[in-house]
């Protein structure tokens, strides 16, 4: 995984770049050497110093990072998260790049926070979903973890998820859950299996064919995941997911889930206000 984020920042740096940071080199005398700090400007979870440390490392490994603050810590305004010193120039260079990944990351890691706390006591935990960034999935979903949740799949290769576009396709719920059986012993795969419900039917239909880890009551209201998580009774994981809010997700891990998945982790955030300054 650090490869990949590795070669996301190379292709980053380069992006930004080009044929030369013009500004830093018309302005700043090579050989200056200076200090900055990433000064929080807004309270909330922060996500991605280790990222920024990596950016300056992929930016001029001669910079020295100084870690003050630990992804994940609680974040106030006026806080300090770490300093880096060195050319002025490489410095420079990496700053907006550092920024973009922290300020998002650390959005989406505030976001989360706020859901985790809305559902304390109960046992059910957050879910973040595919809905991220092309290519920036990597960064959201360590921002999950960083806020208090937990990471559902991270591709469609780590875990079986059918859905109700495969069950239609497959020409229904048993058919669909049959195939990936026999799927999955062919292949010699050990894959978790997620079956989507749309109805209480569909529920015992699952259960019935029992080939699954988990059900997902995709849409449900706070009744009927009661009831379905009385039929399931434990013998598979339960899932809420679909139009759930920070106003309404507790109501939903109160009807015993043991998972809650929310695309708006990832997909509909707030990056979190941040600046590198000079010192």
């Amino acid at each position: 995984m650090e490869q990949l984020i590795r070669e996301h920042i190379r292709k980053a740096i380069s992006e930004d770049i080009g044929s030369g940071d013009h500004s830093a080199l018309a302005s700043i005398p090579r050989n200056s050497k200076n200090k900055a700090q990433l000064l929080i400007k807004e309270n909330g979870v922060l996500s991605g110093c280790t990222i920024a440390k990596m950016v300056f490392q992929e930016t001029d490994a001669s910079l020295i990072f100084n870690p003050i603050l630990n992804d994940g810590t609680s974040i106030n305004i006026g806080d300090i998260a770490f300093t880096v010193e060195g050319s002025a120039q490489s410095i420079l260079r990496g700053e907006r790049l550092a920024l973009n990944y922290m300020q998002r990351m650390s959005g989406i890691a505030t976001k989360t926070s706020i859901y985790v706390d809305a559902i304390a006591g109960t046992k059910a935990k957050i879910l973040d979903t595919r809905k991220t960034t092309p290519t920036l999935r990597v960064f959201e979903k360590e921002a999950v973890v960083h806020g208090g949740g937990h990471n559902h799949r991270f591709g469609l290769y780590d875990m079986i998820m059918l859905k109700d576009n495969h069950i239609d396709y497959a020409g229904g719920i048993n058919e669909a859950m049959n195939a990936t059986k026999d799927y999955l012993e062919r292949n010699k795969l050990n894959l978790g299996v997620e079956v989507e419900a749309r109805d209480l039917n569909e529920v015992e239909q699952i259960l019935t064919n029992g080939n699954a880890t988990r059900i997902m009551f995709d849409n449900f209201n706070y009744r009927n995941t009661k009831t379905g998580v009385e039929l399931v009774a434990g013998k598979m994981e339960t899932e809420s997911s679909g139009g759930i809010t920070l106003k309404t997700i507790r109501g939903y891990a109160e009807c015993g889930v043991d998972f809650i998945s929310v695309g708006a982790l990832t997909h509909q955030i707030e990056s979190l206000d941040m600046s590198l300054k000079a010192y």
